[in-house]
């Protein structure tokens, strides 16, 4: 059954990898349906309390930390109702989406034999690998750098082959800011657009004292 022709494009959620360096798109990761909440906290970054400097109780010492929880949810079922038009589902069932997103969290395995290389020649000091540039992405207004900080997969439902057609993914981010990427850093730049957009919204919400009883501070 085609949509109506009047109803709004449906934007979809999801995670893009970029190069750190060069900002090129290695890899993007679009949520089959999109999350029916997003639990965000925001820990304010101030002056520690022991210091009991009176002139310190304003301030503020970088970005909040900010943390984002979702859970998605994957689902085969319409892919294997047309298995002639979704071979690759037909035949691996979810794996390859599950495959995506768990392969953020890993080294590939490039980089695992090449430090594997590495240490066996002999090399005493091995540089941690790095990973691409992780953006969440939530709107044209909220593309976010961010760090995944755990993740789990509950796989509800599987095929006679045992692959999983249906699973529950968790995710947990935490943004990065200025102060772990710079200001140079694609990622750095991407947070200071999400935080000045947040500054853009701030000022088209107003209120008044009378609207709290009072008539001046």
């Amino acid at each position: 059954m085609s949509a109506f022709p009047n109803s709004p494009r449906l934007l979809k959620g999801g995670l893009v990898m970029v190069d750190s360096d060069s900002g090129t798109v290695q890899r993007i990761i679009v949520l089959q349906y999109n999350p029916d909440s997003l639990t965000r906290t925001l820990q304010a970054q101030t002056v520690r309390p022991e210091t009991r400097d009176r002139s310190e109780a304003l301030r503020l010492t970088g970005p909040a930390i900010e943390t984002l929880k979702l859970e998605a949810e994957i689902d085969a079922t319409d892919q294997l109702a047309s298995p002639d038009q979704n071979p690759t589902t037909t035949q691996f069932g979810i794996h390859p989406q599950l495959a995506a997103l768990e392969t953020i969290v890993h080294p590939s395995s490039g980089q695992l034999l090449a430090n594997n290389s590495l240490a066996q020649s002999g090399v005493l000091e091995i540089a941690p690998m790095e990973a691409p540039l992780s953006l969440f992405v939530w709107s044209k207004t909220r593309i976010i750098p961010v760090r995944i900080t755990d993740f789990s997969i509950t796989e509800e439902a599987f095929d006679q082959a045992l692959n999983p057609i249906r699973a529950k993914v968790s995710l947990g981010m935490r943004v990065l800011n200025v102060n772990d990427l710079g200001f140079a850093d694609k990622g750095g730049s991407l947070f200071m657009a999400y935080l000045q957009q947040k500054e853009v919204l701030s000022g088209l919400s107003t209120g008044s004292l009378g609207a709290l009883g009072l008539e001046g501070i």
